[in-house]
């Protein structure tokens, strides 16, 4: 039953691969503490046999179970439990000692161990093994650093933060490692150690990706619950004397309630659990005073003061008031947590797409943008529209307007999102040319904040992944600058008539709808090729005839921009036939370690690029020098660097200048300079500034450069010390 629930599971949720290794792992750690059992071994095994041999047979799952490193952990404890639970029956049939039983192990292992590697080693070269994807890679290397950018740009995929744990699971945080101390140091079995590796593994990943900590919620809850209820059960018998077992309860049940005619003795050994019995961990044996006192005799011997009546009930007061104490105590908490659930549930059942907000003059209102586009589309479009807009919204395209969308968050095709990002921050031109093969609308979200202009240095950035014209040189898209973005047909479509000089050529995209509040904006794309159109559903790669699963082809139209592309390569993937790309992994871990430097030195690539640019148009190759003239115009006299010197004060532009120099970022200065160079003299607070900072760090090519700008060696800072005096006391 189980594996046919996990098989619902793999259908409808990526999770699923959460749950197989989360099954797996306490298998696993059972069979570890010596815990095997033939039960164990029915339950497991049976569960993964049904469970993967259904997921097997959803079309985007197939093999993967027994393919992909992600779920071979389950596969290898399956294999593991098989092998154990041969060597038990062994040991049942033939009454091996124990140290027969591991000789028997060490020796059937290290055989199956020698015919996996085998198998491994054979099927390794032909692909066959499916490596660790990005996202899972992120779950164990700081966010932004897989070294993939569509990962990376997704800000769930960020580590969570104790506030976030506030948030979500308020009180009931600090008592979840109540409940977890308990299980592990007074009741743990079988069962509940599914409970400490669920909890260990929920507290890991959810830490180190914060959209995870969905999946503390139900260990939380349970954790939880056991200890408010093992403290309620102990106040319970403290005041009683005794708390009925799950066990006992559902033995009534049972036996429809019929009481049974039983000795004394058996009823306090069944029913009643003593704070003796407890406490002892044993069966409490019946002495003769409970006896006589269910029997009628009277014991000779003197009652221990243990039962003497005032005793008892001295205790049972005790427990009585801690109980109303506890009570008293815990309902502003009870109280708080219920408002705080409920306040939570409101707002979690909202639709996102709609929204309060305040007007200027304070009114509220509600921003309904969304969904009224969603609701334009599907009123107003055929029927076979496509729509183009970024994956974000791709599911809310799909199940509200109920139009096909390019790509959403299941698309799993890099490249596809890549082409859909180059079509976006592509020049309006170069954008049409792709948006008139795969669509007939674009669907922008215009309404600031995180709205696709805002997202437009991640999308360049993703598309620079396989397309690497975009950002030459530049895997971080450093120089994705307000210049550049004003160029693309996003910047184009979203401000088009909100900012002066802004217009899109209406023969390429003609605006269909705005939103009331200015939140989504939705444009027609002008001559869209019917030949791509009719072309794509003839061509569809159908797993079977009839079949959902139906990965489609581009058109022959896009061929000459797919013959740009460079498939991306991920780093943990082994398989890739494709040429070394390690150079630009490199460089995209060295930018995103120093994004200042890497903009700088992005910056310095696009002015050279556009000077090329202008010697063309002036000539034809016509060696002119635009730097001597700029220079000519920028150069500063005299009295203009006498008054920037006595201008002493901490700026940005001072702790930039202190960055550049104290990286030793040598070409980032030298254009920094070039472009203004009054900043060669400015003065921190304390009168000290580049020249300073340059001797200080020992930077004899800063000097240099400085020098060559007219900044002086002999000035002074607000201690009388000049920049050769602090270089030579400093070095």
């Amino acid at each position: 039953v189980t594996g046919i629930a996990y098989f619902y599971m793999v259908m409808s949720w990526g999770g699923y691969v959460f749950v197989i290794n989360l099954v797996g792992a306490h298998a696993g750690t059972m069979v570890l503490l010596g815990r095997h059992s033939s039960k164990l071994h029915a339950a497991y095994s049976s569960f993964y046999f049904v469970g993967t041999a259904l997921a097997t047979r959803v079309p985007v799952v197939g093999l993967s179970p027994l393919r992909s490193l992600e779920q071979m952990g389950p596969l290898l404890v399956f294999l593991g439990m098989q092998l154990v639970e041969y060597c038990e029956r062994i040991r049942t049939r033939d009454n091996l000692s124990r140290n027969k039983v591991w000789l028997l192990r060490i020796r059937l292992f290290g055989a199956v161990g020698v015919l996996v590697v085998g198998i491994v080693m054979a099927l390794l070269p032909t692909g066959f093994f499916g490596p660790i994807s990005s996202r899972v890679r992120g779950l164990f290397v700081k966010h932004t650093k897989t070294g993939n950018p569509l990962v990376d740009s997704v800000a769930e995929h960020q580590a969570a933060k104790p506030e976030a744990y506030q948030q979500y699971l308020d009180i009931v945080v600090r008592i979840v490692p109540i409940g977890f101390g308990l299980i592990a140091l007074a009741f743990t079995n079988d069962a509940s150690s599914f409970l400490l590796v669920y909890g260990l593994a929920a507290y890991f990943f959810s830490h180190k990706m914060v959209r995870l900590i969905l999946l503390t919620a139900p260990i939380a809850s349970s954790l939880g619950g056991i200890a408010v209820g093992r403290t309620a059960a102990w106040c319970m018998e403290g005041i009683c004397g005794w708390y009925l077992d799950v066990w006992d309860v559902w033995g009534l049940l049972v036996d429809g309630g019929h009481d049974n005619v039983v000795s004394a003795a058996a009823v306090v050994e069944a029913k009643v659990v003593s704070n003796d019995s407890k406490i002892k961990g044993k069966s409490k044996k019946v002495d003769s005073d409970e006896v006589g006192e269910l029997t009628g005799d009277r014991p000779t011997s003197p009652t221990p003061i243990r039962n003497q009546w005032f005793f008892l009930l001295a205790t049972k007061f005790a427990w009585l008031y801690l109980s109303l104490f506890l009570y008293k105590e815990s309902q502003p908490y009870i109280k708080s947590f219920q408002s705080t659930c409920q306040q939570m549930a409101s707002a979690m059942s909202h639709p996102s797409i709609l929204f309060k907000a305040q007007t200027r003059d304070g009114q509220t209102i509600l921003v309904d943008d969304y969904r009224e586009a969603y609701w334009w589309i599907r009123d107003n479009t055929p029927e076979d529209s496509r729509i183009m807009a970024w994956w974000d919204y791709g599911y809310q395209i799909t199940a509200i307007a109920n139009r096909t969308t390019i790509a959403d968050g299941n698309t799993w095709n890099h490249e596809h999102i890549a082409l859909l990002g180059r079509a976006l921050t592509s020049p309006l031109k170069d954008g049409h040319r792709i948006a008139r093969h795969l669509a007939d609308y674009v669907l922008l979200w215009t309404g600031g904040g995180g709205d696709d202009v805002a997202k437009s240095p991640h999308l360049a950035r993703i598309a620079n992944s396989v397309y690497r014209n975009m950002c030459p040189g530049d895997p971080t898209c450093s120089s994705w600058s307000s210049s550049k973005m004003q160029q693309s047909l996003l910047y184009k479509l979203h401000s088009n008539g909100l900012v002066h000089g802004v217009e899109v050529d209406r023969n390429r995209f003609k605006e269909v709808y705005q939103s009331k509040h200015g939140k989504v904006r939705i444009y027609k794309i002008m001559s869209v090729s019917k030949e791509s159109k009719e072309w794509v559903p003839k061509h569809r790669l159908c797993d079977a005839p009839g079949s959902w699963f139906c990965p489609g082809q581009y058109p022959p139209g896009l061929q000459k921009v797919l013959k740009e592309k460079k498939d991306f390569r991920q780093l943990e993937d082994f398989n890739a036939k494709a040429e070394d790309d390690s150079e630009y992994q490199k460089k995209y871990f060295e930018h995103l370690s120093d994004p200042e430097k890497a903009k700088r030195r992005a910056e310095i690539r696009e002015r050279k690029e556009r000077e090329r640019a202008q010697r063309e148009r002036a000539g034809n190759g016509d060696t002119i020098d635009l730097d001597k003239k700029s220079r000519a115009k920028r150069s500063l006299t005299k009295a203009q660097i006498r008054e920037i010197n006595q201008d002493w004060q901490d700026t940005s532009i001072t702790s930039k200048l202190y960055e550049i120099i104290k990286s030793n970022d040598i070409d980032s200065l030298a254009y920094f300079l070039q472009e203004e160079p009054h900043v060669a003299h400015v003065r921190s607070k304390d009168g000290r500034g580049p020249m300073f900072w340059a001797h200080e760090m020992g930077r004899k090519s800063i000097v240099s450069l400085l020098k060559t700008h007219g900044v002086s060696e002999k000035l002074r800072d607000k201690d009388g010390i000049t920049p050769l005096e602090l270089g030579d006391d400093e070095l």
